[in-house]
């Protein structure tokens, strides 16, 4: 391990979402060539029966493609003052969510409390499960493209230690020693 430098990847749990994804994809990998078959006797073009074999054998690669699509990893790294969130779909496309200074972090705490009452122009969702609160924290910052931004992430302790140094006064004091800043 390098000094100044840790990462952590979190593999973002599948939702209904995903599954009615892939439930589509394979209904229609069954029905469009089986219906493209099923009119050449209709139609009275022998040849579509091949269209329809081809059209198969081409949406078991779209299936797949689809099936992978849903895998999705992030990749949190703090490399001395700065966090970067990355996201990976399916181990082989890479896309930078966001980088962000960690001095210009103005709150950072444990569930959707701290964003309540705030204008948020662009949130940058980068967590485990979304819908778990009790995991997720909240970092609220200026970002010079979007404004009044939020990145909703689940951090473990190793990532929270490394930023612990650059992190606002305030901030650490409320995050890791539980008290109330005076």
């Amino acid at each position: 391990m390098l000094e100044g430098f840790i990462e952590q990847v979190v593999k973002r749990v599948n939702k209904p979402k995903q599954l009615i994804i892939k439930i589509v994809a394979v209904l229609l990998l069954i029905t469009v060539p089986l219906g493209v078959a099923l009119l050449a006797p209709v139609v009275g073009i022998p040849y579509l029966i091949y269209v329809g074999f081809f059209i198969f054998i081409g949406g078991i690669y779209a299936v797949w493609y689809v099936f992978s699509q849903q895998k999705v990893d992030f990749e949190y790294s703090v490399t001395d003052d700065e966090l970067s969130v990355a996201k990976i779909i399916s181990l082989r496309k890479r896309k930078n969510l966001c980088k962000v200074k960690i001095r210009d972090i103005e709150r950072l705490d444990k569930g959707e409390k701290t964003i309540e009452g705030l204008r948020i122009s662009k949130p940058f969702e980068a967590a485990h499960d979304i819908d778990k609160e009790s995991e997720n924290f909240y970092a609220v910052f200026n970002s010079a493209a979007y404004g009044k931004s939020v990145l909703i992430f689940s951090p473990n302790e190793e990532i929270l230690q490394a930023m612990k140094r650059y992190l606002n006064r305030e901030i650490v004091v409320k995050l890791f020693y539980q008290q109330k800043v005076i």
